[in-house]
């Protein structure tokens, strides 16, 4: 049965988080992928960027609905949901538009697995690590070469 080293790219691009919005545009055009593993300075993986996340950043910013009671303004959304977009919306660097909480995999993890995690949860791209550290990714596409071969 594959597992995920078997298939995953070890050469990968990955970004810091004190990486520029417009350094951030300029590698997806150059590198054609749909994200990027956002890496500390010990290679350990602390999030993902997307093409969907640096999108978003330029989306119109939301302003939360607002109630007037007895001269009190009470959101009818969380104060955090708001503060994270207008972060998000003014954000000039990675670490203002990442995801943090990212779905991994290890290398000896089974392919059909790897596909099933992929498909559940609508990812592009998932990152190989091995002890906190980025060891590759998987894509897609990687996923579909596999099913090919056998």
């Amino acid at each position: 049965m594959l597992k995920a080293r078997d298939v995953m790219t070890r050469k990968v691009v990955t970004v810091k988080k004190d990486l520029t919005l417009r350094e951030l545009s300029n590698l997806f055009l150059e590198h054609r992928v749909n994200g990027f593993p956002v890496v500390d300075d010990d290679s350990v993986l602390i999030g993902v960027v997307t093409e969907k996340d640096l999108i978003e950043q330029n989306k119109n910013l939301h302003i939360p609905t607002v109630i007037a009671l007895f001269d009190a303004v009470i959101y009818l959304e969380s104060d955090e949901k708001f503060e994270k977009e207008v972060k998000r919306f003014t954000g000039t660097r990675v670490e203002d538009i990442f995801q943090q909480n990212v779905l991994t995999v290890e290398p000896d993890t089974d392919m059909n697995e790897v596909a099933t995690l992929m498909a559940n949860h609508d990812i592009h791209t998932l990152p190989v690590v091995e002890g906190g550290k980025l060891v590759g990714v998987i894509g897609k596409v990687d996923v579909i070469k596999c099913m090919s071969e056998f």
